[in-house]
């Protein structure tokens, strides 16, 4: 599954160091640098087996020196009791008949699942939620049919026990149940979505999401993903409508009780989890290809929208074989759907055969959609194929492991769309949106273990997060680079290509100079500043260090495993700067001393420093500040180094702290010397790059300018909001329509410095929009309107029917993020409201996503005590861990604020003064 990314807010923080280099290494689980191999079938691919089922994870987050802050206000509640279904009865094969009503919203099912029982039992438990069962039999082999003779439904756990009047004795034997259902309206199980037909009227499909326990709100089943078993489905359907699972259709006739009806009848599938069942009834087009290996591929779309599904089929149709070659096994399907679902709660799912998406995660038109979104495409695409091997070939046993099948996953997408998109520099991005974004998380008290225990199916939604995705990812990416001359004998140069310019190769420098020793030490790493713990453990920290004579090369290797050591470096000349972890490989954070810190920076003037590193350095240091072990003014002085920078990724980097930063700075009275220090350093990208594309421009350069001209418009700058509102105005009376890449500065800009108006103008734009990503773009952007009453309309349009029910989320959010205002006004309307939100979310992990929105940017210390005792009396327990999360953060910022304000307000105050 892949989830919509949200920005973190808090970012993280590093560790320690006196003379020389403080590396923090964070990792939640020791991690043993050998490959413990994945049984894959006949793979002989080292990095296609990279499992860690036995990482038991020490909970590494940072602590230094004494500061006893390992506060008890957040401790985790007690964990809700939970035991896994008997195994004295276990499916084989499901035969399941689903006849949905698209009218009445409810479904009529009939099961029967061939079983086998491994020893005599007068009850068969089974998972069942939101589903009533009419009768239930059991068949041996061989004998009579025995009828149950009641139904105990344990609603808390999501279980059914089905009582039986004599013994089922050991063997094989067929289960029967009919039931009857509901087509919920919440994005999980069995549900509907509603869209609309270009005729203008409203009308509802019938789809799935199943991941993490919601087959059971389908069908009575073995919902554990390591108990596998075949499925025979077969769906009964309007005549009119599309009907879609995971496999092909092996006979489709009309329904002889109803001649509006068709019986779709699917083929058998391989063994597979539950969570991976699929089906959809629905009005759709679809465009099709076949792969170089020959598989089918269709990707369906609405009604009337083929076209935009072309992008997506190129993705996965390049895709498909990659992924045959890397993994050594073909795809094992006849075929292979991707759809796009207007109602859907994350960004995609990988069912086998049928990949359900948002449609901004599936729909590309090449007139009206940005470089960004096209990127976002690929990336989800290229997530949920490389699961079709990667989980749904090879599945975790439990969900204990999902890091395993989502970190994974999070890590090939950027293999994958390197190799499809060599222009993207995506490995670049990595940097930015995953690795960066999991040390955040990574750093605070209440983060977990990659490797997390989970019981009770309440406890699984909350680890659908960065250290889950991102943080899984970056440790296999930095183990794959560690072991790199290992792997590559097995991995085919695609793989190759991608893998980091530190690498294994250990170059040797010909000029002789001068020897350099390096102290290195090691220390956990906390948000919350250095801390004493003499029990820290150490960890086996993969070190590479390269010089200024060849940035890109390695010139030394070595593995910390005490906590510290000093490295003699040869052939090193005096002017030469040292960089650690090149090409930002390494999880952890780094400390220089001062003088080491003070010779990298002409390295990012004159962009010696290769621009992963110098996007890498900035992080760190921004991370330290927020920890409070270095000033953040120094890290001000940093960014102002940084004004020849032409990378795009470095850049949206420099964005991120400066939002963090300015959020945290609307807390003040000198909120806007921030916003001048913010203009004054991307005015000159901004003249250089100008508002128009020009020839020869790609893919990062369209990034570049849209990022760089939202930022100014944001910030103020004069000459950017005057032509964003003259382009804004011609582009509403349609004179002259704005490129796909400038619609959202040009939106945030007129917004944040608009009036109602503005917001009615952009609401008809809103209404007036056909695709699903217009409204997106613009529903992201409506919270930057100022005025305290029109905020409010804002919010309420949140709720309103012109939004949908996931995009809540994201307008709310907006609003929150926008200023100081509209972040009280946004945890105002989430109190108010919150018996409406969480019945529409239903604990999944939306309700995390607009909990942390609404309440990570506050910097007041009372903030926290309220956010907590709301959520004491409103129980959320798929959010119990964000909750945490969001309290810890706020007094991280309110301490940050504490401690580094007047500082920061003195140097924004000295840097305008005229000089002496």
């Amino acid at each position: 599954m892949h989830n919509t990314k949200v920005a973190s807010w808090g970012r993280g923080t590093t560790r320690t160091i006196s003379n020389g280099l403080c590396v923090v290494f964070f990792m939640s689980c020791r991690v043993s640098l050998s490959v413990i191999r994945l049984a894959l079938p006949r793979s002989p691919n080292p990095i296609a087996k990279l499992v860690f089922p036995t990482l038991r994870a020490s909970r590494l987050l940072v602590r230094f020196k004494s500061v006893s802050s390992e506060s008890t206000l957040f401790s985790m509640p007690e964990r809700r009791p939970f035991v896994r279904l008997p195994t004295d009865v276990y499916p084989v094969n499901y035969g399941l008949r689903l006849k949905p009503d698209l009218i009445d919203f409810t479904f009529e099912g009939k099961l029967e699942a061939a079983v086998e029982v491994t020893q005599g039992t007068n009850q068969i438990v089974m998972n069942c939620a939101d589903i009533d069962i009419i009768t239930a039999s059991f068949v041996p082999e061989g004998g009579e049919e025995i009828n149950a003779t009641g139904f105990n439904y344990q609603n808390e756990d999501e279980k059914v026990t089905l009582c039986f009047p004599s013994t089922l004795q050991k063997g094989s034997g067929l289960l029967k149940i009919d039931f009857v259902g509901e087509l919920n309206d919440k994005m999980k199980g069995f549900y509907r979505s509603k869209y609309t037909i270009p005729s203008g009227e409203i009308r509802y499909a019938a789809v799935t999401q199943f991941e993490a326990t919601d087959a059971r709100r389908a069908f009575p089943c073995w919902d554990e993903p390591a108990i596998k078993a075949t499925f025979d489905i077969t769906l009964i359907v309007p005549k009119d409508r599309v009907a879609l699972s995971n496999m092909n259709v092996v006979d489709r006739k009309p329904y002889p009780e109803d001649h509006s009806l068709v019986e779709v009848k699917f083929a058998t599938t391989p063994i597979m989890s539950t969570y991976l069942v699929a089906f959809v009834i629905g009005e759709y087009d679809f465009v099709e290809s076949q792969s170089s290996d020959g598989v089918t591929v269709r990707v369906y779309t609405p009604v009337g929208k083929a076209e935009q599904g072309r992008f997506a089929l190129e993705v996965a149709t390049k895709t498909l074989p990659f992924y045959k070659d890397y993994f050594s096994v073909p795809y094992p399907l006849p075929k292979i759907d991707l759809i796009a679902i207007a109602d859907f709660a994350a960004g995609a799912m990988e069912n086998w055969g049928l990949v359900t998406y948002r449609e901004t995660a599936l729909l590309i038109d090449p007139k009206n959609s940005c470089a960004s979104s096209r990127q976002w495409v690929a990336l989800v695409v290229g997530h949920e194929l490389a699961h079709q091997w990667f989980g749904n070939l090879v599945t975790m046993e439990w969900w204990t492991h999902l890091w395993l099948n989502e970190g994974f996953a999070s890590w090939i997408e950027y293999l994958c769309v390197d190799h499809c998109f060599p222009e993207y520099d995506i490995w670049t991005q990595f940097v930015s949106a995953d690795y960066t974004r999991a040390l955040d998380l990574d750093a605070l008290d209440n983060s977990h273990p990659i490797e997390v225990d989970v019981g009770h199916p309440s406890e699984v939604d909350e680890i659908f997060d960065a250290i889950s995705y991102s943080k899984g990812a970056s440790v296999i990416r930095m183990l794959h680079n560690y072991i790199g001359d290992e792997v590559r004998g097995h991995v085919q140069p695609a793989a190759e290509r991608h893998s980091q310019s530190s690498g294994n190769n250990n170059c040797c420098l010909g000029n002789t100079g001068f020897n350099q020793m390096l102290k290195i030490s090691q220390k956990k790493f906390c948000a919350s500043g250095p801390r004493n713990d003499e029990n820290c453990p150490n960890w086996m920290v993969p070190i590479s260090i390269c010089t200024s004579e060849d940035p890109s090369c390695t010139k030394l290797e070595v593995l910390l495993d005490q906590p510290e050591t000093t490295v003699n470096i040869t052939n090193v000349a005096p002017d030469h700067w040292l960089k650690i972890n090149p090409g930002t490989v390494g999880f952890y954070r780094i400390q220089y001393s001062s003088a080491m810190l003070e010779s990298l920076l002409p390295g990012i003037r004159d962009l010696t420093l290769l621009p992963v590193d110098r996007l890498g350095l900035q992080n760190d240091l921004f991370s330290l500040a927020r920890a409070g072990m270095i000033s953040t003014v120094e890290v001000l002085k940093v960014m102002e180094a940084f004004v020849n920078e032409p990378n795009y990724t470095v850049w949206s980097d420099l964005s991120c702290n400066l939002g963090v930063l300015s959020s945290l700075l609307s807390h003040t009275d000198f909120h806007e010397d921030i916003q001048e220090f913010i203009r004054d350093l991307f005015t000159p990208i901004g003249m250089k790059l100008g508002w128009d594309s020009k020839t020869g421009e790609g893919h990062l350069d369209a990034l570049l300018r849209g990022l760089v001209l939202g930022k100014l418009g944001k910030a103020g700058h004069k000459a950017t909001l005057e032509e964003a509102r003259r382009r804004f105005k011609e582009h509403v009376e349609g004179k002259q329509i704005l490129p796909a890449d400038l619609r959202s500065p040009v939106y945030l800009t007129v917004l944040k410095h608009g009036d109602s108006t503005t917001l009615d103008t952009m609401l008809k734009l809103h209404k007036q929009a056909d695709m699903q990503e217009e409204k997106n773009r613009i529903e992201r952007v409506l919270g930057a309107i100022p005025a305290p009453d029109i905020i409010q309309r804002v919010l309420n349009f949140a709720l309103s029917e012109e939004v949908r029910p996931q995009d809540t989320v994201s307008v709310i959010g907006g609003v929150a993020g926008s200023s100081k205002q509209g972040r009280k006004a946004a945890w105002k309307f989430v109190k108010d409201n919150w018996e409406e939100l969480h019945n529409r979310y239903q604990g999944g992990f939306l309700i995390s996503r607009l909990i942390k929105l609404t309440v990570d940017g506050f910097a007041i210390d009372k903030m926290a005590a309220e956010v907590k005792s709301f959520f004491e009396s409103h129980h959320a327990p798929a959010a119990e861990r964000t909750v945490q999360q969001c309290c810890e953060n706020i007094l991280l910022n309110a301490a940050w604020l504490k401690r580094d304000a007047d500082a920061i307000h003195q140097y924004l105050l000295q840097r305008k003064a005229p000089p002496v």
